[in-house]
């Protein structure tokens, strides 16, 4: 089948279920499934960092269920391909969908993944339970784990983590509580849990009694998991554990204000500390602020965004003996959130103060974006994209395709990484866009390129 064949096939099963929906509005359920269609670009050998993308077609089915405050999705994607003609005839299957040996993976890695996500209540209940797909997972203030993402290789790769927080007032005993999270469930390579306390909640003092105090592990047990060079053959780990302090000043309907602070250490007597702020204004207008204080070669929310990215490049950092002085670093957030939710828009920017241009992923400001439009703004339309970029203001001679200036960095796509989810939904019928696009020095032009083009039934 040609692309031009699966596009059409795609629009025909959008108008098809668009009629049915004008026929019959669809009845509220508490579950139901998507049959999809699509095409994805998928890589050859996915054991090989350096291995070409091909498109695949695929036909998709996610049965969804939901009860209360859980959920479950389930995501049964075959990929395929039609041979016809002189390429020779049947249908070619992607094996590292099935095979664990051409995908590089345990059987449990490569299977866990089809249930796509399994949830209970939000971030912030007594008890908050999720598995799947994750690009929010934090502990306490996100000063050593802070919206670290397991989604950097879909749509090629699907990894299925988990997050299970408990707060002693499930229990009537609101006095302890305990996160835990899990980058990959299968491998457990990325992993982490914060126990935390509110040691003045008896007080009467309605600010003290909220007081929060807490102490983070987390360690990453396979940092060169996906290293693009294959002469390294170091097999160490990362740890890095710290304590940290909460407190809530403010949270009336037009300003909520809350304090904190961390102090944390990591490989090779490497330590960092930050006190800050942040909150909302008018209820629609979010804000945060850290000052720094940083040991040479220490990297504040070594957990981020796009770690499984740029983790061998941390690595690199930490499992060297730090040379140089403690420098001050600075953090600003500023951001919306519109309309409930609707719109939202946040802009991170993070980095020293004064550094050395030596090449180093510390050296250099960083920045990560989020832009999100729901349903029912723009009729059926809604995005969701995030760009994270690296390297701010590096010089060429330091880092590959470094420009040497800050503000032609923030807009050039090298050290970055990209993505963006484009919907269309008419009646039970969804069209959706998934676009990535990060940068490998090791990969064709520099950049890996993956998309799918899905066009699905809800019912």
């Amino acid at each position: 089948m040609t692309r031009n064949r699966m596009v059409v096939a795609c629009l025909v099963l959008t108008f098809a279920a668009s009629f049915a929906a004008a026929q019959e509005a669809a009845p509220a359920a508490s579950g139901g499934f998507e049959l999809g269609l699509g095409t994805a670009s998928l890589p050859v050998d996915p054991t090989d960092p350096a291995t070409e993308y091909v498109t695949y077609q695929n036909l998709a089915l996610k049965p969804e269920f939901a009860f209360g405050k859980f959920g479950l999705g389930l995501d049964l994607t075959v990929n395929f391909n039609l041979r016809l003609g002189s390429t020779g005839e049947g249908v070619e299957f992607y094996e590292p969908d099935w095979n664990p040996d051409a995908a590089g993976k345990s059987f449990i890695e490569l299977y866990l993944p089809k249930i796509a996500y399994i949830r209970w209540a939000k971030k912030g209940d007594p008890l908050y339970l999720k598995f799947g797909s994750f690009d929010d997972g934090t502990l306490g203030n996100g000063f050593i784990m802070g919206n670290y993402s397991n989604t950097r290789f879909l749509p090629g790769t699907r990894i299925f983590g988990a997050a299970v927080d408990v707060d002693g007032a499930l229990f009537n005993f609101p006095y302890v509580g305990i996160e835990t999270f899990a980058g990959n469930l299968a491998r457990l390579d990325v992993v982490g849990t914060r126990l935390f306390a509110r040691p003045l909640f008896d007080m009467e003092n309605p600010i003290l009694k909220n007081l929060q105090l807490g102490a983070t592990i987390a360690a990453d047990r396979e940092p060169l998991i996906y290293d693009s060079d294959e002469t390294n053959d170091d097999e160490g780990s990362v740890a890095v554990f710290g304590i940290d302090g909460r407190l809530p000043i403010l949270g009336t309907p037009m300003v909520s204000l809350a304090t904190f602070a961390d102090i944390a250490f990591q490989p090779e007597g490497r330590w960092g500390t930050m006190i800050g702020l942040g909150g909302r204004l008018a209820s629609i207008f979010t804000y945060g602020a850290q000052l720094r204080l940083l040991a040479p070669g220490f990297i504040p929310t070594y957990f981020d965004g796009s770690y499984d990215i740029f983790r061998h490049a941390k690595y690199a950092v930490v499992s060297e003996a730090p040379e140089g002085s403690a420098y001050a670093g600075w953090l600003a957030s500023i951001g919306t959130s519109l309309m409930a939710d609707v719109i939202i828009f946040n802009v991170t920017l993070s980095g020293p103060f004064g550094a050395e241009d030596s090449g180093k992923i510390t050296d250099y400001p960083q920045l990560r974006g989020i832009f999100t439009i729901g349903e029912g703004l723009l009729g059926g339309f809604s995005l969701d994209a995030f760009y994270e970029k690296y390297y701010l203001g590096a010089d060429t001679d330091q880092v590959p395709l470094g420009t040497g200036d800050f503000f032609t960095d923030l807009i050039d796509p090298n050290n970055a990484v990209i993505g963006a989810k484009i919907n269309y939904a008419t009646g039970p019928a969804v069209l959706s866009l998934l676009y990535n696009l990060r940068y490998d020095p090791s990969a064709t032009n520099n950049f890996i390129v993956t998309s799918s083009l899905m066009s699905s039934i809800r019912f």
